[in-house]
């Protein structure tokens, strides 16, 4: 793990899966990084986290997706850090993040099907969790 972030923690796990879930289609949109902070900022998860650590965990993430076996690092980082009653929560992030800008790309929907793989969602937990980010994010 890079030096900039000596330990992560949970919260920063469920920072860096929203973070390579809005950078999996190599583009970064402002509506996914806008959600990102608005997560960040209410939900209970997140409180009492530090806004600062955002720069260091995006970077471990951009710097672990150059490396050529950087997805299985990053999965054990994030295995490692997050505890398993939080592996819903995180694909609950990673899908509102996806659904935030009214797009889901190919390279999103990978993604989500790697993070479903690696840690071990449930098909029916899942179908109900997109399900519900996909309510959350329609337009009229």
């Amino acid at each position: 793990m890079p030096d900039r972030l000596a330990s992560m923690t949970a919260q920063d796990a469920l920072l860096a899966i929203m973070v390579a879930v809005s950078a999996s289609d190599e583009n970064l949109r402002t509506s996914e990084l806008v959600a990102i902070q608005r997560i960040v900022n209410h939900l209970p998860v997140f409180a009492g986290y530090d806004p600062d650590r955002f720069a260091q965990v995006s970077s471990v993430v951009f710097d672990l997706f150059e490396e050529e076996d950087g997805l299985d690092a990053f999965f054990g980082l994030v295995q490692d850090a997050l505890p398993e009653k939080l592996f819903e929560t995180a694909y609950a992030l990673a899908c509102d993040v996806a659904a935030a800008d009214g797009t889901l790309y190919e390279q999103e929907l990978q993604f989500l099907q790697e993070i479903r793989d690696e840690l071990a969602i449930d098909r029916l937990h899942a179908a109900a969790i997109e399900r519900g980010a996909r309510a959350r994010h329609m337009t009229a």
